[in-house]
């Protein structure tokens, strides 16, 4: 990989020469390149060394020093070298998967043929199971927001995109005592089964 890619492009000729010209497609292209080289990498080291170069070499640049008539050139210069602080924030933040698109209303169906799962409980269910997973933090660390993971889970149990905020609405409206009523039943499903396996292993001796 060139280290020194993003100091050969055009926009690094124009500061240098600093001309009173307009310099926003120069910017552009480098911005653009910038997240190419974030993005399309898969040597996520060798991006982080090049974007301290480039990062110094902008901190640096004598251009952000030159005289009033040269301004347009130091602004394009602070602003190449914000972004390329922000790339860096976003290239040394935890990674989750990206956004599963919606659907549209042509290509909802109850059942995704890419799946190999299906749900087959109530909708609501899903949804009390997905903020149950959700409030536990146990997907990312926490780090994955909940517009993100619900798409996701509905993704995985085939079925189409729902209104997951409407659901839990629907949940939060309910007057027993505990209103997690598929958890609830999880769980009590879940000890029977230990208590069975038990009792059978008790039998076997």
């Amino acid at each position: 990989m060139n280290y020194f890619l993003l100091a050969e492009t055009e926009f690094f000729r124009r500061i240098n020469e600093a001309g009173d010209c307009n310099m926003e497609t120069a910017y552009t292209a480098f911005a653009t390149q910038v997240i190419e080289l974030c993005s399309g990498s898969a040597d996520t080291d060798r991006t982080i060394i090049a974007l301290a170069y480039i990062e110094i070499e902008l901190q640096h640049h004598p251009v952000r020093n030159l005289s009033e008539e040269k301004r347009e050139a130091a602004i394009y210069v602070s602003k190449a070298l914000s972004f390329v602080r922000k790339m860096q924030k976003l290239l040394a933040a935890p990674q989750v998967p990206p956004l599963i698109p919606v659907r549209t209303s042509a290509e909802n169906t109850t059942e995704n043929p890419a799946s190999p799962l299906q749900w087959t409980g109530n909708a609501i269910d899903l949804v009390e199971l997905i903020y149950g997973i959700n409030e536990m933090g146990c997907i990312n660390n926490g780090n994955m927001p909940l517009k993100q993971l619900a798409p996701l889970l509905y993704k995985i149990f085939g079925v189409e995109s729902k209104d997951c905020y409407r659901f839990y609405i629907d949940i939060k409206r309910r007057k027993n005592e505990s209103r997690t009523y598929f958890l609830d039943r999880m769980q009590e499903k879940l000890n029977e089964k230990m208590q069975r396996d038990e009792e059978l292993e008790r039998m076997r001796r």
